[in-house]
């Protein structure tokens, strides 16, 4: 399974990716994250288990977060259940029209002849739908953050 979750936002590459990275404040920014709890804290490595709602549905899982500063990327590994090994990336590219901002998903299922099911439920009906509403959440976040900042 591979998916890839994009959109363009007004504000610069560094805001977003620091407001990205700094999982303890989703909750307060993204209303569809109940909680994010951390397991282990480290400067930039994290074990973190995260719970969010898919159109009132729950679902959680435990990752762990690696932010790399150089080259501006997140990066999460999902460690147990249903997604276990799935790797995310977080990635941030300046346009003429803002940052684009991608986040994809790369998975092998265990079972290989449930893949196809697997990549509709999990891939199409839960991460890329998460995945969609948390980016234009940080979208309108981070543009109203612009706006106030810029005195507009």
């Amino acid at each position: 399974m591979n998916t890839e979750t994009s959109i363009v936002i007004r504000a610069p590459k560094e805001v977003i990716f620091e407001s990205a990275a700094d999982l303890s404040r989703w909750p307060a920014i993204l209303p569809h994250y109940r909680y994010i709890t951390y397991i282990e804290r480290g400067v930039d490595r994290h074990i973190v288990k995260m719970a969010a709602h898919r159109t009132g549905i729950p679902i959680a899982w435990m990752s762990e977060q690696t932010i790399d500063r150089e080259r501006l990327e997140i990066h999460f590994l999902h460690l147990r259940a249903f997604t276990k090994g799935m790797g995310v990336v977080w990635k941030f590219e300046d346009t003429p029209d803002g940052t684009l901002v991608r986040i994809v998903h790369v998975m092998n299922f265990r079972i290989p002849a449930l893949a196809p099911i697997a990549d509709r439920i999990i891939g199409e009906f839960f991460i890329d739908h998460v995945a969609r509403k948390t980016l234009a959440t940080f979208k309108i976040h981070l543009e109203g953050r612009a706006v106030s900042l810029s005195g507009a």
